[in-house]
C-alpha cells in the first residue's frame, strides 16, 4: 500500500492497524470528495460483506475499528486516516 509520511504518521497516532486499512480497499464503500480524492469508508452493507467473508465473529472483534476512513489520491496514495466523527455527504 502507497502511504504518505502524513497517513503513515496519523495511522499510528489513531491506532489504525494495517490490516483494516487493507479491509477498506476490499470490503469500503468509495466516494469522490469533489476536490479530487476517494474518501473509503465502512457501510453497513460493506460490513456484512466482510461478515460473509471472514466470518462474524472476527468482525465483531473487529467492530472497534469499523468506524474508520480513509482519503486517497486518484493513483491510489493513501492521504491520510481517521475516526468518523459525523456523517459523509454522499452526493
Amino acid at each position: 500500500m502507497n502511504m504518505t509520511y502524513h497517513a503513515g504518521a496519523r495511522s499510528q497516532q489513531r491506532g489504525i492497524p494495517p490490516f483494516i486499512l487493507d479491509c477498506l480497499d476490499n470490503f469500503g464503500e468509495e466516494v469522490y470528495d469533489g476536490h479530487g480524492a476517494i474518501i473509503r469508508y465502512f457501510t453497513r452493507v460493506s460490513r456484512r460483506k466482510m461478515e460473509r467473508e471472514l466470518g462474524r465473529d472476527l468482525v465483531s472483534k473487529l467492530a472497534q475499528y469499523l468506524n474508520i476512513y480513509k482519503v486517497e489520491n486518484h493513483d491510489g496514495t493513501v492521504i491520510t486516516t481517521g475516526h468518523l466523527t459525523k456523517r459523509i455527504n454522499r452526493k
